[in-house]
C-alpha cells in the first residue's frame, strides 16, 4: 500500500476530517488530499512524524510506507557506511 492510501486510512479510522487533521499538522488541506490521493509523493520526514504523533502512532510502519528509513536510521547507516569506508581503505 502506498503511504498515502495508508495515512488516509489510519485518519478515517480515527475519525479526523482531513481538514482539520491537515491544519493540526500545520499543512494545506489542499497539499494533504492530494498526499492521501497518491497525487504527492510521501512528504518530508517532519510532516510524516507530525501525522503519525497526531494519529497516535508509531513512525517505523510510517516510513516503511512511504519507501525510506526513519531519520534515526538514516543517520545510522551514514555512520556505518562510512566506518565500512574507512576499514576498506585500510584493508587494502
Amino acid at each position: 500500500m502506498a503511504f498515502g492510501q495508508w495515512i488516509r486510512a489510519k485518519r478515517e479510522e480515527a475519525n479526523i476530517m482531513l481538514i482539520d487533521f491537515a491544519r493540526d499538522i500545520n499543512i494545506s488541506p489542499a497539499y494533504w488530499s492530494r498526499i492521501e490521493r497518491g497525487f504527492e509523493k510521501a512528504p518530508k520526514d517532519q510532516l510524516i512524524i507530525a501525522a503519525c504523533e497526531r494519529l497516535g502512532l508509531g513512525t517505523d510502519r510510517a516510513f516503511i510506507e512511504a519507501q525510506r528509513l526513519p531519520p534515526d536510521m538514516q543517520e545510522d547507516i551514514s555512520v556505518a557506511v562510512s566506518v565500512y569506508r574507512q576499514f576498506k581503505a585500510h584493508a587494502r
